[in-house]
């Protein structure tokens, strides 16, 4: 669970340089990001680790609900008088910050990735009906620019991975034994550092267009 976790934190930085092309942060900037998604739509090597992103977020899913279930198996009945827990919130609700971005990865994988497989039909206002990895760059702003809800469900949900991460990111390394009291100091500071930058970063894509509407 902990190096399918760190390959996702891996794909997140990967995927927010493309989006931020998004943004008009250079004059071709468009051109940019749909050369970008075509590339990484056609490449054989990019389509190998495509499955194991898909491998990687199903391991990550199954094995943090079965964990959980199993935690809560083994603290057997519940005490009549509620103790003191030292375990962090963060760490105690990890799980539900974990189904919110399952939620919000439904839904992101039905506005782009089933349209793109011909599962799901694009919105006929995008004007993409047939839409490849070149055409995501229309399809994103159109959702952007057009629906509020959309765009608060997408500040919303990278909110959450932040809160997610912020635990997470320590945990990982701590599962695979790298917990030392000379190194976890920086691998914490990392990892705060990740969950508010990182998530930040995809949140000021849908807000650009919300000011910019």
């Amino acid at each position: 669970m902990a190096i399918a976790g760190l390959f996702l934190v891996v794909f997140l930085m990967v995927h927010l340089g493309i989006n931020l092309f998004l943004l008009p942060i250079a004059e071709n900037h468009k051109e940019m990001f749909a050369e970008a998604a075509h590339f990484m739509g056609t490449n054989w090597i990019v389509k190998v680790f495509e499955l194991v992103l898909m491998a990687a977020f199903l391991i990550h899913i199954i094995l943090g609900i079965v964990l959980h279930i199993q935690n809560k198996m083994a603290r057997g009945y519940t005490y009549k008088v509620a103790s003191k827990s030292t375990t962090s919130f963060m760490s105690k609700y990890i799980i539900w910050t974990g189904l919110v971005i399952l939620a919000f990865l439904a839904l992101h994988f039905y506005q782009f990735y089933f349209i793109k497989l011909g599962i799901v039909e694009a919105p006929l206002a995008a004007n993409v009906p047939h839409p490849q990895e070149e055409h995501f760059y229309e399809l994103a702003v159109y959702l952007f620019s057009n629906s509020m809800l959309y765009s608060i469900l997408y500040i919303i949900s990278f909110v959450v991975l932040g809160i997610h991460l912020n635990h997470a990111f320590q945990s990982a390394f701590q599962s695979l034994g790298l917990n030392h009291k000379k190194y976890t100091p920086a691998i914490k500071a990392v990892g705060k550092v990740y969950s508010v930058v990182v998530p930040l970063g995809y949140i000021i894509i849908p807000l650009y267009f919300i000011l910019t509407a």
